[in-house]
């Protein structure tokens, strides 16, 4: 199920598109910025330093912005999708429904690194070397693209533990540890070339 991150001010306005959404298109699942999850698909209602903020930190997320202004936007930042309000809830729902089977069916919604392509709305990993196909978890998928994102430095297990997880009480760097562990073994098969994460400096980072 698709992730939503919709951002606005307007909480009347949020909840009357959230609730048209879920009655019409009842795939799509809605979560909080902050959240453990990452977004597939990024919406933000006006807050045009907000959208550029989201449009960075969400690199591999479309972006649609709601607005009234086309012209609010800050210089370089141009989202995947603009929708000037008023309009019509239909049109919205098939530019949603379009950019979902783009993201879903090529290549400009995958992470490539390695010979491996990760799917993450259907939550798996193709291994390009022999074809196989592994399904992963929501956590797995998340380690994979936070590593993808920051892959110009080391992530620690804290960053994981704070980023990915969101200090959940009764999660430990043991438990990062583990998470980490099992998708490697899950995805590498001890196989030296396949090797997925790579453990440095107390930290990981994806072998790209």
């Amino acid at each position: 199920m698709p992730d939503i991150l919709f951002y606005s001010t307007n909480d009347d306005f949020k909840s009357d598109i959230q609730d048209q959404i879920k009655h019409h298109a009842q795939e799509y699942n809605f979560i909080e910025e902050g959240s453990d999850s990452f977004p597939d698909i990024v919406i933000v209602d006006e807050a045009p330093e907000k959208a550029a903020e989201l449009q960075q930190k969400y690199a591999n997320a479309p972006l649609f912005w709601l607005t009234t202004n086309a012209d609010a936007l800050p210089e370089g930042n141009t989202p995947h999708h603009l929708i000037t309000k008023p309009f019509r809830l239909a049109t919205f729902l098939d530019e949603l429904h379009a950019c979902l089977n783009l993201f879903d069916n090529s290549e400009n919604g995958y992470i490539c690194f390695n010979q491996y392509i990760v799917r993450p709305i259907k939550k798996d990993i193709i291994n390009q070397r022999n074809n196989e196909v592994i399904k992963l978890t929501e956590k797995e998928v998340a380690i994979i693209k936070y590593l993808y994102k920051s892959q110009d430095h080391i992530v620690t297990k804290n960053d994981l533990l704070q980023d990915v997880w969101g200090y959940a009480p009764d999660v430990t760097t043991h438990t990062i540890e583990t998470h980490v562990y099992r998708l490697r073994q899950k995805v590498e098969h001890e196989d030296a070339d396949a090797q997925l994460i790579v453990t440095l400096d107390g930290g990981y980072r994806l072998k790209v």
